[in-house]
């Protein structure tokens, strides 16, 4: 998976399904996780959805307001490697 150029944007990679698209932006626990919304604005460029991954522990501690009022998707990889989606719930 290569990063994607969206205008002066780049996302880390989409999922592409049957009529959908999601982008992808991931950020590890040491990554400015506000940097990464910001770069989820992909939504402008033709994306039905846009996803923040990062650690299970880090998108536990994020305020879900921002997610909540731009329909985003939150997900926490834990230590074992499994994915949960942290929001919507």
């Amino acid at each position: 998976m290569g990063s994607i150029k969206l205008g002066n944007a780049a996302i880390d990679g989409e999922v592409i399904g049957s009529g959908w698209k999601m982008a992808l932006e991931i950020k590890s626990s040491r990554d400015d996780i506000v940097r990464g919304i910001g770069q989820i604005a992909a939504k402008a460029f033709g994306y039905d959805s846009v996803a923040l991954v990062t650690s299970l522990r880090a998108a536990s501690r994020i305020n879900p307001t921002i997610f909540t009022r731009m329909g985003l998707v939150l997900l926490g990889v834990d230590s074992t490697g499994r994915v949960h989606q942290v929001y919507p719930v």
